[in-house]
């Protein structure tokens, strides 16, 4: 057998083992996809005994596509609410992951200090403790410009190679103890965050009975202007009659509104404006009336604003809801459609029929995965990662690499939502299956590289020792900042899940975070929101460590 194929035999045989691994539950809590990385280990270590020889380039390729196919698919997902969630929860999840790796630093040369251990082992065992491979080679190329041998920076790869798997595991165990510490409900804690981050976005409906006299005679217009964008009336019930609110309709007392808000507050100010709130149903059941929803998918159609359409429809229907990425939103005329949008329109079935023609109106094109754009967005993402930014002061330039690069470049992507006939948007299932493609090449590939020496460092070496200063370096932050946030700042578990991950900029330990709820996206948007903050602290603390160590100062 070629060594390629050999390659990708052990490589399969790896996955498969880490997913059984993966698989196995203790009081419900386990590994998840965490696990490919320990079948990875054993596997490498088999191959070892062996003395088979594996082709290492394709291995190392494969594993950077992983990585990048994960970021990229994350980064897909959040990308069309990061902005909104960045802008709610951002600066204190950024602060949190700032003190992670702050203390993280502080305890690495606490080691160094008061144990005496050797600089170039303790960077290399921070880098591995905090899963950061970018952080390994800024070690290292600092390292190598302050003079030190290149046998001294050989070591930070085997300190790495020993602490990385405690290191992932560090995270999980971290989570698990939060949540058994704290007694926490994923389910209330799915619920908490929904409502939370739905808080302006997230509609609510209630109806109302017009019993304002200065709303007497008003017509549908104008009580828009009145209420705002905030809120819009999407039926109206006059005389027993159900009608679509159209600009010129005239409302009079008795009449009963049904109207969407963005949030509690504006549909309690709305309520006050026109009389009072009642219970009187305002169903299309039974009526000349539909309340449908039709999907975007028209290139024609992308790029087009809600109020766009509404002129078109010459106020015979209205559109109450927006549907996108999972996130139901209030349908603002202002608002611009992406693929895969989808509108709740309400008003006669031949209009809706009319509009849908417009729009497309084919769900089955979502199903549908468009390959150029993907492969653009990766391509982007990496020239990216490439770019050397220059920080004064430091002695090498910084990137965001092939982990960073990518998940920018799919955010900001996803945010666009279309260039043209380019669609950014990427079904669900195949942004499910690209993440854990990727996720299980990457941690396949990473513990079969370590397998090899993983074993011999730890029975003959230094090794425990090693992953001791390692464990220490990887919980000891996450825990005090993880407890902290808990209990002072409450924040949810989710996505403090997130949070915990993203500091460590560890994607097995989102892998795990989102399994643990697989509806909720906290996790994936809390990573996303502290990623490239963290990724730049990683890079800039081993050679502002390194020049602390070796020069014992700046």
């Amino acid at each position: 057998m070629s060594a390629i194929g050999l390659s990708i035999l052990l490589l399969c045989a790896a996955a498969v083992l880490g997913l059984m691994i993966g698989a196995i539950r203790i009081r419900g809590v386990g590994l998840g996809i965490g696990g490919v990385l320990f079948g990875g280990i054993l596997v490498g270590h088999v191959v070892t005994l062996q003395g088979w020889q594996v082709e290492e380039g394709a291995l190392h390729f494969i594993k950077e596509f992983g990585l990048i196919l994960f970021v990229y698919s994350i980064g897909n997902q959040v990308g069309p609410s990061f902005v909104s969630s960045l802008r709610r929860s951002g600066l204190r999840l950024n602060l949190l992951a700032a003190a992670i790796v702050a203390l993280g630093a502080l305890t690495t040369l606490a080691l160094h200090y008061g144990l005496g251990v050797a600089p170039e082992v303790l960077l290399g065992v921070y880098s591995g403790a905090v899963t950061n491979t970018p952080s390994l080679a800024a070690g290292q190329q600092t390292l190598a410009e302050l003079g030190l041998p290149p046998s001294a920076t050989g070591v930070l790869t085997l300190g790495y190679a020993m602490a990385y798997p405690l290191g992932i595991v560090g995270i999980l165990l971290t989570m698990w103890i939060i949540r058994i510490a704290f007694g926490i409900r994923l389910d209330a804690e799915a619920e908490a965050h929904a409502k939370a981050e739905g808080g302006p976005a997230a509609p609510m409906a209630t109806n109302v009975a017009v019993g304002n006299p200065g709303i007497d005679g008003l017509t549908c217009a104008e009580l828009a202007g009145l209420l705002g964008e905030e809120v819009i009336c999407s039926r109206l019930k006059s005389g027993g009659e159900l009608k679509v609110p159209e600009p010129g309709v005239r409302l009079a007392m008795g009449d009963v509104l049904h109207l969407v808000g963005s949030d509690a507050g504006a549909l309690h100010r709305a309520t006050l404006i026109v009389g009072r709130e009642v219970a009187e149903s305002l169903s299309t059941k039974g009526t000349g009336f539909r309340s449908e929803r039709v999907v975007v998918t028209s290139d024609e159609a992308v790029g087009s604003r809600i109020g766009d359409l509404l002129a078109q429809a010459q106020g015979h229907v209205v559109i109450s809801r927006l549907h996108r990425a999972g996130v139901e939103l209030v349908a603002r005329p202002g608002s611009v459609l992406h693929f895969g949008d989808i509108l709740n329109i309400v008003g006669p079935r031949e209009e809706i029929e009319r509009l849908g023609k417009l729009l497309g109106n084919v769900p089955s094109r979502l199903n549908q995965v468009q390959m150029l754009p993907i492969f653009i967005g990766i391509g982007l993402g990496v020239l990216l990662g490439s770019i050397p930014v220059a920080i004064p002061g430091m002695p090498v330039p910084m990137r965001l690499g092939l982990a960073g690069g990518p998940l920018i470049a799919a955010i900001v992507l996803a945010r666009l939502g279309s260039l043209g006939r380019l669609h950014w948007f990427m079904p669900p299932s195949a942004n499910l299956a690209l993440r854990e493609l990727g996720i299980v090449l990457f941690l396949a590939v990473v513990g079969l590289d370590s397998g090899g020496e993983f074993l011999a460092t730890l029975t003959n070496g230094d090794g425990l020792a090693w992953m001791g200063y390692g464990a220490v370096i990887t919980l000891l932050p996450i825990l005090t900042v993880g407890i902290f946030a808990r209990i002072v700042l409450r924040l949810n578990y989710l996505s403090l899940c997130g949070l915990l991950s993203g500091s460590m900029t560890d994607p097995p330990a989102l892998a795990f975070a989102n399994s643990v709820r697989p509806d909720s996206d906290a996790p994936a948007m809390a990573y996303a929101a502290v990623y490239p903050l963290v990724m730049f602290l990683r890079i800039l603390s081993p050679q502002l460590m390194a020049i602390v160590l070796v020069l014992g100062g700046f």
